[in-house]
């Protein structure tokens, strides 16, 4: 089962202009070890660092992606309010800009890679035995170029002794997004519910479920009585009454394939399939 917050002070303490930067884009989530004296009161200082070494790492090619021709530049600083309750750790994001060397003074930098480690709802079982050396930001997203994702990664594996993992989001962690979106109604958005599943045979087949986002959260409501907790009997009978409609329909068993993507009104998400 899961905690249904009940309030959250995201809304109070982070800027709009602040929120408008993950909005509208698709992130890459990495999975990372908790970081060893990472301090926030050395953002500047990790800025320089890591703008000092980046020349040197374009010579070996490995921000060819972005253009060598291009003086680029980090940014680290905090987003107080991207929380999910009060004890979470500060979110920390990190912006690569460049600007061309023939440039005007006034002209502006352009924002080339983007990245932020987080950790909303963090477990208050690991932040008590977790050392006051470590900083537990275990979420890490970026949007753009994969050579500044691996320069930045590098850096950070280096001087901070943390270890990165390609997050995986399995079928029952997809079914739980499903149920847990229903209450969030975004206006002007999409208006169905859409669950596509990978079905394991060669060549690769996608059946794709598209539920009115009005009649999907009426089944779950039906279903889901509790106002502070999800239950997994729940998840899985929400999903059992969408099987059961497809089945009698096409008499296909969904629950033999692999959930890869939910998309909502309010966000999508999704997971490469294994070839």
């Amino acid at each position: 089962k899961t905690k249904i917050p009940q309030c959250t002070p995201l809304e109070e303490t982070l800027d709009p202009a602040q929120v408008a930067l993950f909005l509208q884009k698709q992130w890459t989530l990495y999975s990372v070890t908790p970081m060893y004296h990472f301090s926030y009161t050395r953002m500047k200082e990790y800025s320089k660092h890591r703008s000092a070494q980046t020349p040197a790492e374009k010579q070996k090619g490995l921000a060819i992606a972005v253009g060598s021709q291009l003086n680029l530049k980090a940014t680290f600083s905090c987003l107080p309010g991207l929380k999910g309750k009060d004890r979470d750790p500060l979110a920390v994001r990190i912006q690569i800009s460049s600007k061309p060397p023939l440039s005007k003074v006034s002209t502006e930098d352009r924002i080339v890679w983007t990245g932020w480690f987080c950790g909303t709802y963090t477990d208050d079982d690991l932040l008590e035995v977790l050392p006051k050396t470590f900083t537990c930001l275990p979420l890490f997203l970026y949007n753009s170029s994969e050579a500044l994702t691996a320069i930045v990664g590098t850096w950070c594996q280096r001087n901070f002794d943390c270890c990165f993992g390609k997050l995986v989001i399995s079928s029952q962690d997809f079914t739980w997004l499903a149920a847990m979106w229903t209450r969030y109604d975004v206006s002007g958005s999409v208006s169905a519910t859409e669950l596509l599943f990978s079905v394991p045979v060669e060549p690769c087949v996608d059946i794709s479920y598209a539920i009115l986002a009005e009649d999907f959260k009426t089944l779950w409501n039906d279903i889901h009585k509790s106002k502070d907790e999800v239950m997994l009997e729940e998840v899985d009978n929400l999903f059992q009454c969408l099987y059961s409609h497809f089945f009698r329909h096409f008499r296909m068993h969904l629950s033999a394939t692999q959930l890869v993507k939910v998309t909502a009104s309010v966000a999508s998400a999704h997971c490469e399939v294994p070839q």
